[in-house]
């Protein structure tokens, strides 16, 4: 997806920074009790917001930063810039998962709350946060029948009645493909299509 953008970073409009996700340690690693796999997450988003962006931002002092991703990178996308929305500009989730109780099941603790987005949105009640998500540029792209599209249309749902402006973008088919993924990536970060 990288080379969907090679113009605009070429010309110094973008710069990327691509961490890889502890997603084996973590969501993936079902030999794991449930709360060690949520932490492992936590530690993860701590590392992402505490030593990646201060990276990002030493080596790009623009302050506008979009988080995205596809498939589960689109989770990803959607949990961090909607638990960090003072440091994130755009989230850009494509095919994301936005409800990650098909992970957790019956298990529920702190960090399962934390990192679902459907819960914490839905639960947040803080005017200063909730002002910094209205201010965000969000949107959620994925396939009419893709299996996660009611996992968006539910975050969707929560938005609107937190007051919180966004795109739910709806694509024709599957759309949980690569070819897609490019298209999307072109429409809403790269400018064309």
């Amino acid at each position: 997806l990288v080379n969907v953008l090679a113009e605009q970073i070429e010309k110094g409009h973008l710069q990327l920074c691509c961490p890889d996700s502890v997603d084996a340690e973590s969501w993936y690693a079902e030999n794991k009790p449930m709360a060690e796999r949520l932490q492992r997450h936590q530690q993860y988003d701590e590392y992402v917001a505490k030593e990646v962006v201060p990276f990002t931002q030493q080596k790009n002092s623009n302050p506008f930063m979009i988080v995205t991703g596809a498939s589960f990178g689109g989770y990803h996308a959607v949990d961090f810039g909607l638990r960090h929305p003072e440091i994130t500009g755009r989230i850009l989730s494509m095919s994301g998962l936005c409800d990650i109780r098909r992970f957790t099941g019956n298990y529920h603790d702190e960090n399962a709350y934390l990192h679902n987005p459907v819960d914490f949105v839905a639960g947040e009640r803080d005017p200063a946060r909730l002002q910094a998500m209205r201010r965000m540029d969000i949107i959620l792209a994925v396939g009419r029948e893709d299996s996660l599209c009611s996992s968006n249309a539910h975050l969707s749902q929560i938005l609107w009645q937190k007051g919180i402006w966004h795109a739910l973008r709806i694509w024709d088919g599957f759309a949980h493909d690569w070819p897609v993924w490019e298209k999307m990536l072109k429409l809403y970060i790269g400018g064309h299509d």
